[in-house]
């Protein structure tokens, strides 16, 4: 009787949410080929989709992801997909909102997926780290190039020089976690702010997130005209018209992608 390997990265929709989940739990979720080319493709099908309007990705099991699989690394594979980089997603995320979800540990490579997102949902036992430099080697998978930008500069480097574990309260402390959850409550919780996103108009919702994450390399005397045309585009939109008229009508809008 032969029997079928689960899916290592598993994929669903839920009311133009879509939810990737990490599926290797007997090795914590550590990444290697395969799941970086299957995380890739996922977020593919969430910039292509009209009907997806934000992602969620999360871990399956006890831990949230191990980072690379290094079994696998000295089998000769590099966890790399694409133009998105390790795991299949930190050199580019995607273009829609992407919350990640954390249950237990995020470390190494599974930290560098959490922060290649743009919020973070984590329960009480989320643990997240940094721990290269004990190993010998460097976190180059965009870890040392976001965590300044999240956390205060001191902080950052305390956490990427010692290479030590960070609890999720002292992560939400810092403000790293928008929201802390009980245990086994991550995902719920992630899906309920990605609901509330999902909500708004897609254009906008893109639109804003772009000017958010270019306008941290804009020249400060460019930023104003460098974000006209991404704000004007969206402000001439079917939507933008739909959003005045529901206001005026007092009704919920009826949003179009257009």
């Amino acid at each position: 009787m032969t029997t079928t390997a689960a899916p290592c990265v598993l994929v669903n929709r839920s009311n133009g949410v879509l939810i990737i989940t990490l599926n290797r739990p007997n090795v914590r979720n550590a990444v290697d080929q395969a799941m970086a080319e299957a995380v890739a493709a996922a977020l593919d099908e969430l910039d292509s989709s009209p009907e997806l309007r934000a992602g969620i990705i999360t871990g399956a099991g006890p831990s949230f992801c191990a980072g690379m699989d290094l079994n696998a690394f000295l089998r000769g594979e590099r966890p790399v997909a694409k133009d998105r980089g390790f795991a299949g997603i930190v050199e580019q995320p995607p273009k829609k909102p992407m919350i990640a979800a954390v249950e237990g540990h995020a470390v190494g490579g599974g930290f560098e997926l959490v922060l290649a997102c743009d919020l973070i949902v984590a329960a009480e036992n989320a643990v997240f780290g940094l721990p290269e430099v004990k190993r010998g080697l460097v976190a180059a998978g965009g870890a040392l190039l976001r965590l300044a930008e999240r956390v205060p500069y001191h902080l950052a480097m305390e956490w990427a020089l010692t290479g030590g574990f960070v609890g999720a309260e002292q992560a939400h402390a810092v403000r790293l976690v928008n929201r802390l959850t009980p245990v086994g409550q991550a995902l719920p919780t992630a899906l309920e702010l990605a609901n509330e996103i999902a909500a708004n108009a897609p254009l906008a919702v893109q639109a804003t997130k772009e000017i958010i994450v270019s306008s941290r390399d804009w020249p400060a005397a460019e930023a104003f005209d460098r974000q006209r045309p991404i704000a004007e585009a969206v402000r001439a939109s079917h939507d933008a018209a739909e959003g005045a008229r529901a206001f005026r009508e007092r009704r919920a809008p009826r949003w179009e992608g257009r």
